[in-house]
């Protein structure tokens, strides 16, 4: 990045204080870089995230309350652009192919130095517009997916349908936490019909809440 471009944003997350220390002194040695935030653990992590939004979050794997994995899975429900950086003690081939596997860039072992941690953030840097595309395109993929389902839903409602297609319609809308109340007032229907009392009683849930 050139001296011009803004700052990127860091969250460290460790249970050592020390290695806290540490991170936060390489940081601050590497050019258009800021720490926003400092957890003790993920659960922090995943609140000063909501609060701080940095670009980057750098998390030790082994945490109390809640692990460095688990924290970014959370995380990435919310913030599916966010880069990541783990630390850990343990070089273990399962758990860094599970951190792949979860999109996390850089799987850092300790004790690292700063010239490793100054090309992994560089490294993510060069990739966060990719990510941000990439994470664009498929938002928009959704919304005409959810789109041609509404059209359709819309069509089953006028005739009335109630068969095993059009549940499968509706159902695949009430999957979105914000659906329009219409979909799952349908599948009400459509329940208390087929006599589905577990799914009635989970639906009539939501259609309470939506009303509050």
């Amino acid at each position: 990045m050139s001296p011009t471009d803004k700052k990127l944003r860091i969250l460290i997350a460790d249970d050592v204080q020390e290695t806290r220390r540490n991170t936060r002194l390489m940081l601050a040695a590497i050019d258009n870089v800021e720490v926003v935030a400092i957890a003790s653990n993920g659960k922090q992590a995943v609140e000063m995230t909501k609060e701080q939004l940095p670009d980057i979050v750098i998390m030790d794997i082994n945490m109390p309350e809640m692990d460095g994995l688990t924290a970014f899975k959370h995380i990435l429900q919310a913030h599916p652009d966010m880069g990541c950086i783990i630390m850990s003690g343990e070089k273990s081939p399962v758990t860094e192919n599970e951190a792949k596997a979860l999109g996390i860039q850089h799987y850092l072992s300790k004790p690292f130095i700063i010239e490793e941690l100054e090309s992994a953030i560089q490294n993510i840097t060069e990739s966060l517009p990719k990510i941000n595309k990439e994470t664009l395109q498929t938002s928009q993929t959704q919304k005409i997916r959810i789109n041609a389902l509404e059209q359709t839903a819309i069509g089953y409602m006028r005739e009335g349908r109630t068969d095993p297609e059009a549940t499968q319609v509706y159902e695949k809308l009430a999957e979105n936490p914000a659906c329009d109340v219409r979909w799952l007032e349908a599948l009400a229907m459509i329940y208390a019909v087929q006599q589905e009392w577990g799914k009635l009683k989970s639906i009539s849930v939501r259609l309470e809440e939506k009303k509050k």
